[in-house]
């Protein structure tokens, strides 16, 4: 009996494990804050504020970046969004943005009689499997998940994501040694400007993503301002 109840015993502690893993990486980080660059100048800021409340796990964030030519403004992002974890599993995400004056949405629920998330965004409503993951730039999920579900309307896109190998990088002055990984659209259906491939350097001593880069329109990069 004493056996069995100590396999019983590992088991849980296993699973509870599994189940906190994701929470855990993050417990005392109150927030992210990174700078928005476009050919190496700063247009503007994504930041992410996390709270913790007994098995709620709750990301904020604040999106805000414009690209000026001549004085005049060409593109443009204004986001807020919100997600709630409870017991490591997305249950909530709502976002609203304003891309180029246009509004977007997502509001996006994890239905239990189903196991699915039920999505009603402004590209797409319907379902989706427990298997995708909100693109930002917060999560390192990102990096495993092999679908992203668009935070700015919804639409589910399916990814490849490749290690290239350990890098030294420089953020700030302080020198990291980091993953690096390609994260590609894989879907041939897309047209070309729907397509994705980011760079994305990631360090696993703090679980924090350091730096992104993307070319469209120019050069484009997210780069870690702070964090605390």
């Amino acid at each position: 009996m004493k056996m069995k109840h100590f396999i019983i015993v590992s088991i849980i502690i296993m699973f509870a494990s599994k189940v906190m893993a994701h929470s855990s990486h993050y417990e005392g980080l109150k927030k992210i804050e990174m700078d928005v660059l476009r050919n190496n100048e700063v247009i503007g800021s994504t930041n992410y504020f996390f709270e913790f409340d007994k098995d709620l796990f709750v990301v904020k964030n604040y999106t805000n970046f414009k690209v000026e030519l001549f004085g005049i403004t060409v593109f443009s992002i204004l986001s807020e969004t919100i997600e709630k974890y409870k017991d490591d599993k997305l249950v909530f995400f709502k976002s609203n943005t304003f891309q180029n004056d246009k509004e977007k949405y997502v509001n996006l629920n994890y239905d239990k009689s189903i196991n699915k998330f039920v999505i009603d965004g402004s590209s797409y409503k319907g379902e989706a499997s427990l298997d995708c993951t909100i693109g930002n730039w917060w999560n390192h999920k990102i990096l495993k998940a092999n679908k992203q579900i668009s935070p700015l309307s919804g639409s589910i896109k399916k990814q490849t994501v490749s290690l290239i190998g350990d890098e030294n990088i420089d953020i700030n002055g302080k020198e990291y040694l980091t993953k690096h990984f390609n994260i590609k659209s894989n879907d041939e259906s897309l047209s070309d400007e729907k397509k994705f491939e980011f760079d994305v350097w990631y360090n696993p001593e703090n679980n924090l993503i350091l730096k992104v880069t993307y070319n469209k329109m120019g050069s484009w990069e997210y780069r870690l301002r702070s964090f605390e």
